[in-house]
């Protein structure tokens, strides 16, 4: 039976502390790596989520302004639309849309029938630095009677109900054919409304203001009146019988011109042709022309009656 020393059974009872060092370094570098992997995935995951729920949220709000110009504004009522926008004290873009519908009682006195507002603020009990949308709701007639049951005696008198926060830029416009106005007072309907909200990171512009990036901003143009009325005129039938005779004669007229044009290129090359065809006769079509008694393929009963300019353009080519 062989005896080993206790020097060499220690040796092999374990990991040195440089293997057991090395190998808790390197467990750690990769697991950092791994929960770094993690924490982008995980921002990236959340931005996105983050950009798809403002989008749906902005597309919700439009929908919803939309909804009350379009039930407001029905034919044969009295309605007034205004429209505000400016810059607030921190440099945000606000908004107030209002719209008012009235009608005449039996004295025919003119009484608010409905009145609703759109508008934003500043939002000084929230935890980002944002703007709230609020809108209101009042007039003869409730929207939810349970709701405005349950209220208090102090929520009465304030109508605004906070729609949502984190707005970031919200801005109603009224266009009025080449410019874009910030403020609609006329009691006449305004020919569109152009309402942009946003709720992504703003940024900070040279004139102080806040901004937004225009792919980050949601707008959605709306029409108040349907029913205007479209001015358009019909053409007389006697009117475009002679406009569409005018038509054809006019193309008739330019075809035949290029015809004309067409032919008188033809003559032209057929006879370059021709002259081209007297001065390439080789030496065998000279033989051949005085075998039978010709010159150039004239007698010389042509040749006499020729003049000296035709003669010079048969036999120049032996004198250059």
């Amino acid at each position: 039976m062989k005896n080993f020393s206790h020097k060499t059974c220690r040796r092999n009872s374990g990991f040195s502390l440089v293997e057991a060092l090395s190998a808790l370094v390197i467990g750690t570098m990769i697991l950092v790596a791994i929960l770094g992997i993690y924490r982008r995935a995980e921002r990236s995951a959340a931005a996105i989520t983050r950009r798809l729920d403002e989008s749906r949220l902005a597309g919700e709000v439009l929908q919803l302004i939309a909804e009350d110009i379009d039930r407001t504004v029905t034919l044969g009522s009295d309605v007034q639309i205004t429209a505000e926008s400016k810059m607030d004290a921190r440099g945000y873009s606000i908004g107030r849309l209002t719209i008012l519908r009235t009608i005449y009682d039996k004295k025919n006195k003119k009484e608010t029938f409905e009145k609703v507002v759109w508008q934003s603020s500043y939002d000084y009990y929230g935890d980002t630095d944002s703007l709230i949308l609020y809108r209101s709701h009042t007039g003869m007639g409730s929207e939810d009677k349970l709701l405005d049951e349950g209220r208090e005696d102090w929520e009465q008198s304030y109508s605004f109900i906070p729609i949502c926060s984190g707005v970031t830029f919200f801005r109603v416009q009224v266009p009025l054919k080449d410019d874009l106005l910030d403020r609609w007072t006329r009691t006449s309907m305004p020919p569109g409304i152009i309402v942009t909200i946003s709720f992504a990171e703003p940024f900070k512009t040279v004139e102080g203001t806040l901004d937004v990036l225009d792919e980050q901003k949601s707008t959605r143009t709306m029409t108040p009146d349907r029913t205007k009325k479209v001015e358009f005129t019909i053409a007389k039938a006697q009117d475009k019988i002679g406009k569409l005779s005018s038509l054809l004669s006019e193309k008739r007229r330019s075809e035949e011109q290029a015809a004309e044009e067409k032919t008188a290129e033809d003559e032209k090359d057929q006879k370059v042709e021709e002259e081209q065809d007297k001065d390439d006769t080789t030496p065998q079509d000279r033989k051949k022309d005085s075998d039978q008694g010709l010159i150039r393929g004239y007698t010389m009963e042509e040749l006499n009656n020729m003049t000296f300019e035709e003669l010079w353009e048969i036999f120049r080519d032996e004198f250059e």
